[in-house]
């Protein structure tokens, strides 16, 4: 406790001296995000049947966050609003670019937007993204020329984990009809067809190569696994400075692939399509445990801060993902589809084993992470910087509220209440109206019980609206 108030009143001391921070005291920084995972499907979370024992370990040593929000509903706007501490709708990146649109030369996070990755690699760091990107496709838009000093992934919304003819996995494809025009599922050794979503599996890997700086390789490993060894490989060669290490996973995003060494641990799983989506669980949580061990083995671990969580919430019929107790999915204003798990580890200066039921966003990553490399605040920002707060020189985070807007569907959250439009459209919406704080599945829509309430934040989600622009794309 002596050290921790010793490292409190010197990073106090810090941020109070204009954030001046010595290249010695700037602590490495890595985001592990997951790719729609649901947020009751962590075992920190309450899942009992998918063990995840190094993701969980953030949490055991660390801070668990219950009420965590993102920016959007779905991938490319999420990561938006997180790389740019700014709620994406004000620069007007309202929609999620998929497939070819992903190649559209007017789509893709605007270049007079500054990323974190930016900030930081101003402040002296080294910054390498690996994993998906999907925040525009063309040259305008790669990561390079967003503040990464290093890049390997892919540019589009997905990418297949192992390419065709998919050996050492079992692959499950949604397809319109199966053999004969029948509905239901086609099972063989290796490959399942299934029309339960009534649609084909969207075309991941069309003019999407896996990239390692601005050229296309040929990458044959698990593609979890191929992160992990890039990741590793970063931290290896620069973990002599301060890096910040956004690892992106595609997991546990379609299209679904397990492999075979990771699907027998869950042959108690009579279901195919959710043990293969355990197995991608689990491959990633092997993935998080490797990373944690480099760290360890560097002697990093009091100098590196560690932040996991997930873009939105999982698509439960794509993926058979859970966001229990909430109610929704990916793609929705609910709580289920823009509450997330979200853990946080930095050994020896945050306490371990917190539980912080206070809201707060991927917004506040941006602040918090400006603030440890010593960068002056950026103006403009809709995140705060949480180290005060979880140093606890500060007993409350400053009050905000959540604002989000994707075409028709929209909501607010402003303390215990939110307001949500799902069933109406822009120029005439339903709002519906919760109080979370007795209510977090939203099973009780209060907005006739609670006229005034209701139109208090009507009117406030009206008046942020107007701040909003119109969309860069559709």
């Amino acid at each position: 406790m002596k050290t921790l108030s010793l490292l409190a009143l010197s990073l106090g001391l810090i941020f109070s001296l204009n954030n001046l921070v010595p290249a010695a005291e700037q602590p490495n920084i890595i985001v592990l995000l997951a790719d729609d995972l649901g947020y009751g499907e962590l075992g920190c979370q309450g899942n009992p049947q998918i063990p995840t024992p190094h993701i969980d370990s953030l949490a055991s040593n660390g801070i668990r966050f219950t009420q965590a929000y993102v920016t959007a509903p779905n991938c490319s706007p999420s990561r938006a609003g997180f790389l740019t501490g700014r709620i994406p709708t004000r620069f007007g990146y309202e929609f999620n670019p998929i497939g070819a649109r992903n190649e559209d030369p007017g789509t893709g996070l605007p270049p007079e937007e500054q990323t974190i990755a930016e900030r930081l690699h101003d402040q002296g760091y080294t910054t390498g993204l690996i994993g998906k990107w999907h925040l525009g496709g063309t040259a305008d838009y790669h990561p390079y020329r967003h503040g990464f000093d290093e890049f390997f992934g892919f540019m589009h919304e997905g990418h297949y984990f192992v390419p065709p003819p998919y050996p050492g996995v079992t692959t499950m494809l949604r397809r319109k009809a199966l053999p004969g025009a029948e509905k239901g599922r086609w099972l063989s050794e290796n490959l399942i067809y299934s029309t339960h979503m009534g649609y084909d599996e969207p075309d991941y890997d069309a003019n999407n190569p896996i990239i390692r700086g601005g050229q296309p390789v040929d990458e044959t490993e698990y593609l979890t696994d191929a992160f992990t060894r890039e990741a590793i490989s970063f931290i290896n060669r620069h973990q002599d400075k301060p890096f910040f290490l956004y690892l992106a996973y595609n997991a546990v995003h379609s299209p679904l692939q397990g492999k075979k060494e990771d699907m027998q641990q869950f042959s108690e799983i009579e279901d195919i399509h959710r043990r293969i989506f355990a197995s991608m669980l689990s491959s990633m949580d092997q993935s998080v445990g490797k990373i944690l061990n480099q760290i360890h083995e560097s002697g990093l671990d009091e100098k590196t801060l560690i932040v996991f969580f997930s873009d939105n919430g999982g698509p439960t019929r794509e993926l058979t993902s859970s966001n229990l107790p909430l109610r929704g999915e990916k793609g929705s204003m609910y709580e289920g589809g823009l509450r997330v798990p979200f853990l946080m580890r930095w050994t020896g200066t945050l306490a371990p084993k917190q539980i912080i039921d206070v809201p707060v966003s991927s917004l506040d990553l941006f602040p918090t992470f400006a603030a440890l490399a010593g960068a002056p605040r950026a103006p403009k920002l809709d995140g705060r910087n949480l180290i005060p707060f979880l140093l606890k020189q500060y007993t409350e985070l400053p009050e905000t509220e959540f604002f989000w807007r994707q075409g028709r569907r929209a909501a607010l959250r402003s303390g215990d209440w939110k307001i949500v439009q799902m069933r109406g459209t822009r120029e005439k919406p339903v709002w519906e109206l919760y109080n979370l704080a007795n209510d977090q599945s939203e099973t009780k829509d209060l907005a006739t019980e609670q006229t005034e309430k209701r139109i208090e934040l009507q009117t406030r989600w009206n008046e942020l609206n107007s701040q909003m622009k119109q969309p860069l794309f559709k």
